[in-house]
């Protein structure tokens, strides 16, 4: 079975950078694709970056583009966020997934009822401050 570890986070100022690691245990499944999300108390968890594992294409919520970066290492196999200049606003849980993907147009890729059957990781906390 794959189990999902995220790494990485901790406190920051607003406006540094953080790089936070997903690894990837046990026998590879059949995901198609790999996202991170994240959840900021009281509200919704909200995709923020996802690749498409062969190919590698990459996609980013209108929230992060720019300042966010996804990227794997299938050697490893990782997937990895850069979150450059963070806001206060950034402050939230981040979370892993890995699923398995029907043929979408890229703006419904980010709609979590896709990835509920997926397999998550147990999060790793960022934290903004002023």
């Amino acid at each position: 079975q794959v189990h999902l570890v995220e790494s990485g986070g901790g406190s920051v100022q607003s406006g540094g950078s953080l790089r936070l690691s997903c690894a990837a245990s046990g026998n590879r499944d059949n995901s198609n694709f790999m996202g991170w999300f994240r959840q900021a108390p009281g509200k919704e968890r909200e995709g923020v970056a996802i690749i498409q594992i062969i190919k590698g294409s990459t996609y980013y919520s209108d929230s992060v583009k720019g300042l966010f970066t996804i990227s794997q290492d299938n050697a490893k196999p990782t997937v990895s966020l850069q979150i450059n200049n963070l806001k206060t606003e950034g402050t939230a849980m981040y979370y892993c997934a890995s699923v398995r993907l029907p043929v979408l147009p890229p703006e419904r890729l980010f709609e979590l009822e896709y990835w509920r059957g997926g397999l998550w990781g147990q999060g790793t906390q960022v934290t903004v401050t002023s």
